[in-house]
């Protein structure tokens, strides 16, 4: 099964790459057109730039991850058609929303209606707390959802920040398909959105040529949420909060500082650790250079506490992610100055 998978990753992975990294090339004309993203006060770039960069990564993983299921034949491959649907219908908000804003109550309300799709999907016998009622667990995990699906998006201001984040991330989720701890069509899945990322990387390196925009950052929330749910779903809880605990902490904890003073947290802004990381010193380099390194220990803490049937190690490794990303989280706060 390893050895399958194995394969399956590779042949999801590499078309995935290609075709991503032909696509962005060849709609960025377009892009430069009709979706172009203007410098502004709250804005990490100075030059305009275009965004829809998405509309290439999520079709590359889309078509590598259901060309390779269609490949392998097996039941036990397939994805649930909401899954894919609910990518498509959130890429396609996405992309209005790049092109025209959309009011906030209504963008939710859609996005939420993805998220039960998928949740509703799911068989009822897949838990992750057995002693929590159903209907409490399935909205829980709607609310959590819905915080996904946005939290790639408030965490993507940055040239190839999202990149530094995803690759780790998916990187360990395929990874964790080969040791048979993750079902292996989130495993596919997993694999085409890592090619799909590399594909795009080289157009979104400082000083990027196009933007992810909504039309990609939602609904990659959205297949990551997905995969993270099903490696809790297998009881690797602790693992599924590791791999993305930075973008988790990072924009919970500026969400909560927002609403404590009161400020329009749904408006875009330049609170994150991550953004007061360059108005305090850092090149955007450095600052995703230090994520990329963060969620590649948080990937090796994920992996070895999927690994370990010890509750108290599982513990002391979210305890090591914790303080790890707390620390990073304060180097950025506090700036370069602070630290020599």
């Amino acid at each position: 099964m390893a050895n399958s998978q194995l394969l399956l990753s590779f042949a999801a992975a590499v078309p995935a790459a290609l075709l991503s990294g032909v696509l962005t090339w060849a709609i960025r004309p377009l892009l430069l057109r009709i979706a172009l993203a203007k410098p502004n006060a709250r804005s990490s770039h100075r030059v305009p730039t275009p965004q829809g960069g998405g509309i290439a990564v999520i079709a590359a993983t889309l078509i590598a991850a259901a060309a390779v299921i269609a490949f392998a034949g097996a039941v036990e491959m397939r994805i649930p058609v909401a899954v894919f649907g609910a990518t498509l219908f959130v890429a396609a908000i996405g992309f209005a929303d790049d092109v025209k804003s959309i009011p906030v109550v209504p963008r939710l309300l859609l996005q939420g209606a993805a998220v039960a799709a998928v949740i509703l999907a799911a068989p009822e016998n897949l838990r992750i707390v057995s002693a929590c009622p159903f209907w409490l667990e399935r909205g829980l995990l709607l609310l959590a959802g819905l915080w996904f699906v946005n939290l790639v998006n408030f965490m993507d201001g940055l040239d190839l920040m999202t990149v530094a984040e995803i690759v780790p991330v998916t990187g360990a989720l395929v990874l964790l398909g080969w040791l048979a701890e993750l079902p292996a069509p989130a495993t596919v899945v997993a694999a085409a959105l890592f090619g799909a990322m590399l594909g795009f990387a080289p157009f979104n390196r400082p000083v990027a040529k196009i933007f992810l925009g909504d039309v990609g950052s939602l609904p990659i929330g959205l297949l990551i949420g997905w995969c993270l749910l099903q490696l809790a779903w297998h009881q690797h809880i602790t693992a599924a909060l590791l791999l993305p605990l930075y973008y988790l902490a990072d924009a919970t904890v500026t969400l909560f500082r927002r609403m404590a003073r009161r400020e329009p947290f749904w408006a875009a802004h330049r609170t994150h650790f991550y953004q007061r990381a360059t108005d305090n010193g850092f090149s955007v380099s450095r600052v995703v250079s230090e994520v990329f390194a963060l969620n590649v220990m948080l990937a090796a803490l994920a992996i070895g506490s999927a690994m370990t049937p010890l509750t108290a190690i599982k513990s002391l490794l979210f305890i090591a992610g914790a303080i790890a990303t707390a620390l990073l989280m304060y180097r950025f706060s506090r700036g370069q100055s602070s630290f020599g």
